[in-house]
């Protein structure tokens, strides 16, 4: 829909389609083959569904899964003032969150081991910050 080429980013990165209902991935906590989750964009449903224990898409089921295996998880948001501009599939619009969307937006940053950022600076900086806490160098690529 954003025109982001999903072959490019599987190089990159590794990528979950959620064909297997989210069992493959979610699995995988248990075994420790995650040291962080990044939930990025989280749009105000997901994080809805994050703060009500709901876990019924693979990102909801993921976020949920970390919380259980205190793995910890930085988490984008997208409603994070009264009003803001932000981008679309053809343009940018302004967009004017709930707020119901503020509040849980605030509630979430209350959760043990969660980060939530309201920018891509924030997020490249919660990023680098988790790498080094782990002992990992990030590539420009990884944070880019």
């Amino acid at each position: 829909m954003y025109g982001h080429d999903l072959a490019g980013l599987r190089q990159r990165f590794r990528v979950f389609r959620d064909n297997t209902a989210s069992a493959a991935p979610v699995g995988l906590f248990y075994y420790g083959h995650y040291h962080t989750v990044v939930v990025a964009p989280a749009t105000s449903n997901t994080v809805a569904k994050c703060i009500g224990g709901i876990s019924d898409t693979l990102v909801s089921n993921i976020f949920a899964q970390a919380g259980k295996c205190r793995v910890p998880s930085i988490v984008f948001a997208c409603d994070t003032a009264p009003q803001m501009q932000t981008e679309a599939p053809r343009d940018w619009v302004m967009v004017y969150p709930r707020p119901i969307d503020l509040e849980n937006t605030q509630r979430l940053k209350a959760f043990p081991l969660v980060s939530v950022v309201e920018s891509l600076d924030a997020l490249r900086a919660a990023l680098t910050a988790r790498l080094a806490e782990i002992g990992a160098t990030p590539s420009k690529e990884a944070v880019r």
